[in-house]
């Protein structure tokens, strides 16, 4: 199969692609670059729609990108590790970056039975949303909400940190002043993590359909989210650490609802 090549970052196309670092762009043209191997494999095994895929010439198409070669629609370019560097994010471009389509929002996913959500409030740094978001896919959570100032998913950063598990739950933006109201409506407890509450996050039933509302990292939960909430629960802490960074206290909350759930 012959691959077109890329040399120059003058190119009208690479000067597409790199726009896409900027959120403006992402949005104009609900597209996003997806960086790395792993990250592509798990697009393409979710039949997300790539329509690109580029890599270093100097370095060769990755082997595990090989059995990718017969899938439809895909198109292949081999490029200069100038062009590599002008559309990445990273101090050392990957191997391989992919031009793929936005997420199609799955708003059924929220209202399960048992439902079990985390919503994000203001989380800024693009790190801890990938790492929230892997966490909630690692205990099997039902889907990611990312409320009003919080690090765009389609963020390079945010993406490379999900390893892939992006692709694995439903993950949407939306407007915590309307969702919220319509969660409580269908019965589901909203439980913030507050260093005021007196109830722990052991001693919360999360066996309940509940959702976890998380905060901003210097601030905390927003009042008028706050106010939304059913129940405040408190990670103990023994030693003498302030708290938790914000990605650790949602993987303890979640795990806690796991253990609850399928392992007590």
């Amino acid at each position: 199969m012959n691959h077109e090549t890329i040399v120059s970052i003058q190119n009208e196309r690479v000067k597409q692609w790199a726009s896409l670092l900027d959120k403006k762009y992402r949005d104009r043209t609900s597209r996003f670059i997806i960086e790395g191997i792993h990250v592509i494999q798990e697009a393409i095994r979710s039949q997300s729609a790539v329509d690109t895929i580029v890599y270093d010439e100097s370095r060769g198409l990755p082997k595990e990108l090989e059995p990718c070669l017969d899938v439809p629609n895909i198109r292949w370019v081999q490029a200069s590790p100038q062009v590599m560097a002008k559309c990445t994010g990273t101090d050392t471009p990957p191997p391989v970056f992919a031009i793929a389509e936005k997420l199609k929002r799955v708003e059924s996913a929220l209202f399960r039975e048992h439902s079990l959500v985390v919503v994000l409030d203001g989380v800024r740094d693009p790190g801890n949303v990938g790492t929230i978001i892997r966490s909630a896919d690692a205990v099997g959570a039902d889907a990611v909400v990312l409320g009003k100032g919080c690090a765009d998913l389609y963020n390079p950063k945010t993406v490379r940190s999900t390893m892939g598990s992006l692709y694995h739950l439903p993950i949407m933006e939306a407007d915590l002043s309307e969702l919220l109201p319509e969660a409580k409506s269908r019965g589901i407890k909203l439980v913030a993590t507050s260093l005021q509450a007196t109830n722990t996050c052991y001693s919360y039933d999360w066996k309940q359909p509940s959702w976890i509302l998380l905060g901003n990292e210097s601030n905390g939960i927003s009042d008028a989210v706050l106010e939304q909430s059913d129940e405040a629960v408190i990670i103990p802490i023994r030693g003498q650490a302030e708290s938790l960074n914000v990605a650790m206290a949602s993987t303890v909350l979640l795990y806690e609802a796991l253990r609850q759930r399928s392992f007590n």
